[in-house]
Parts: structure tokens; C-alpha cells; sequence
């Protein structure tokens, strides 16, 4: 059984910074592109960084400049560093990744959502 496990979310003052760890466990081949999504009350989920199995990074523009995607294939996790924030970056944040099993079959898998509230 494949698993998403996020942490880091919290509250946070405008202007600050927060990072999130999300780590896949369970057995699998590879894994391929991993993502972070978010969502806030009232609004469709929304992806705003995703990083590539070879680290080839694309962010949304709502975040480029402040987020920083990084992963670590050893370990089988990826990271979201988020500075700069603002009171429109609370959201429940999400890791996605497109996961491969050992009989070359692909398939996409999340974690469980972590809160990211940014407040005074």
C-alpha cells in the first residue's frame, strides 16, 4: 500500500515561512513527477509547484519567486519551502505524486491535506 504522509502545515504571521515535507512509503518502483496542490475555502484546488524525477521545477505564478520545490530520491520525499507568505496562501496544502509500480504500471496518488493558515 502506497502512502502520502504530509507535515508542516501551522499558522504563520504575513511575511513568514514555512516548509512542507511530504514522504511516500510502501512498495514501488519509481516515483515520478511529485507535485503540491492547494485549496482554499470556497475555491477549486489548484496546482502551484511540481518537480520532475530528474528535479525540472514549474510553479504557478501566484507563488513563483516565494515556493521552492525540492525533493530527495533517496529518502522518497519532497519539500515545499514557502517564504514570503501572505494571507492569500492559506489553503490546506497537498502532495501529489505519479507513482510506478514494478510491473511498469503508473498511478497517482495524495496525501491526506495539512493546514497552512497565514494570519497577524
Amino acid at each position: 500500500q502506497v502512502r502520502l504522509v504530509e507535515s508542516g502545515g501551522g499558522l504563520v504571521q504575513p511575511g513568514g515561512s514555512l516548509r512542507l515535507s511530504c514522504a511516500a512509503s510502501g512498495s514501488f518502483f519509481r516515483i515520478n513527477d511529485m507535485d503540491w496542490y492547494r485549496q482554499a475555502p470556497g475555491k477549486e484546488r489548484e496546482m502551484i509547484a511540481t518537480i520532475s524525477m530528474s528535479g525540472n521545477t514549474n510553479y504557478a505564478d501566484s507563488v513563483k519567486g516565494r515556493f521552492t520545490i525540492s525533493r530527495d530520491n533517496a529518502e522518497n520525499t519532497v519539500l515545499l519551502q514557502m517564504n514570503s507568505l501572505k494571507p492569500e496562501d492559506t489553503a490546506v496544502y497537498y502532495c501529489h505524486a505519479v507513482i510506478q509500480n514494478r510491473w511498469s504500471r503508473s498511478y497517482s496518488y495524495w496525501g491526506q491535506g495539512t493546514q497552512v493558515t497565514v494570519s497577524s
